[in-house]
């Protein structure tokens, strides 16, 4: 393995502790965490065509917006490797899922970067290694807002896995841990293919952090008995600060205006949208309805009742309290400043 330093994704295996990164480059191939097994078997995934990162994205092996725009960037560094056409590999990549922008930044990077005699594995490094940069500052800015003693929830995975290291939402976490605060953490189960019961509760555990899973519907009744502070991430931020997140967000920030709990959004200047004015713009990923109706791949629906299945809802940017950047935490009034240092 590509050892790229310490990760904060520390898996715990039968031999001993590994330092892992959701997404890397080795040997010729784009390697990653096959998240689709979680928590109970831990695979790595191995791909050598731009084509099979692209359904990789689509299928979920990868997964959250940093993850997948890092996945992307390996593709493309495949594509160019190979000799293949880059255009017809952009377009590829970024029909494997439409919501998320820092799919759509990360080969727009890359192709800009190649058509000017970039190294291809260099240039994919480097944009991994730029993420995780990002989301190393995102915990530093976001850290201070948890204290001693605070029931803070989230909702999906916004952890390492979702963003090559560190995470967005669980960076603060982490970071706030690490310097000795203690707290409990509520990790939403995040139906219909709960990453946050496999995924987040998992990474939680591996650094032995407080934490509970508990049902989505169960979230505003945990906020009316005292949750102090929500923070999740965001696939899309669009100009005036509506964002799409998994499905269950909108939920989330409804509750918590409702009781009055600070919602908190983490997320990297890649995933600003500024070319759509406001939510009603952002496409909305529909995924297949098995994923409802069915568990292993048996089902559990009624024959013949039909399942609508959106992969993500908008949050109007009147429901948020801040966004968590790299370079700081900003009002949803501010964030045409997301791009000054």
């Amino acid at each position: 393995m590509t050892e790229k330093g310490e990760s904060d994704l520390r898996v715990r295996t039968e031999s001993g502790v590994r330092d892992l990164r959701a997404v890397w480059f080795e040997d010729g191939a784009v390697r990653m965490i096959d998240q689709r097994g979680l928590p109970h078997k831990l695979e790595i995934a191995s791909f050598s065509h731009y084509a099979q990162v692209a359904d990789a994205i689509r299928d979920m092996t990868t997964r959250g917006a940093p993850s997948i725009g890092a996945a992307a960037a390996y593709g493309m560094c495949l594509a160019a490797l190979s000799g293949a056409d880059l255009g017809a590999a952009s377009e590829r990549l970024k029909a494997a899922r439409p919501t998320a922008n820092d799919l759509f930044f990360a080969v727009d990077r890359m192709l800009g970067q190649l058509k000017e005699g970039a190294d291809p594995v260099v240039a994919a490094d480097g944009y991994a290694d730029m993420m995780v940069d990002k989301c190393t500052r995102i915990g530093g800015h976001g850290s201070p807002l948890i204290k001693d003693g605070m029931r803070v929830m989230t909702h999906c995975n916004a952890g390492a896995l979702a963003t090559v290291d560190v995470g967005t939402a669980l960076a603060p976490i982490r970071r706030a841990w690490s310097e000795g605060r203690r707290f409990l953490v509520y990790a939403s189960e995040t139906r219909p293919r709960l990453q946050g019961m496999q995924l987040t509760a998992w990474e939680l555990g591996q650094e032995g952090i407080d934490h509970a899973v508990i049902p989505d519907g169960a979230s505003a009744y945990y906020m009316g008995k005292g949750v102090d502070l929500v923070i999740t991430g965001a696939d899309r931020i669009a100009a005036n600060g509506d964002f799409a997140n998994k499905i269950g967000t909108l939920d989330k920030a409804i509750a918590a205006r409702h009781f009055g709990i600070p919602f908190y959004v983490a997320a990297p200047v890649s995933t600003f949208d500024f070319g759509t004015a406001d939510g009603g713009g952002i496409e909305i990923e529909q995924r297949p309805e098995e994923e409802v109706t069915e568990i292993y791949g048996r089902r559990i629906a009624p024959d013949g009742s039909p399942a609508l299945n959106p992969a993500f809802d908008v949050t109007p940017a009147g429901l948020v309290t801040g966004f968590i950047t790299e370079n700081g935490i900003l009002g949803p009034g501010d964030i045409r400043r997301v791009t000054g240092e």
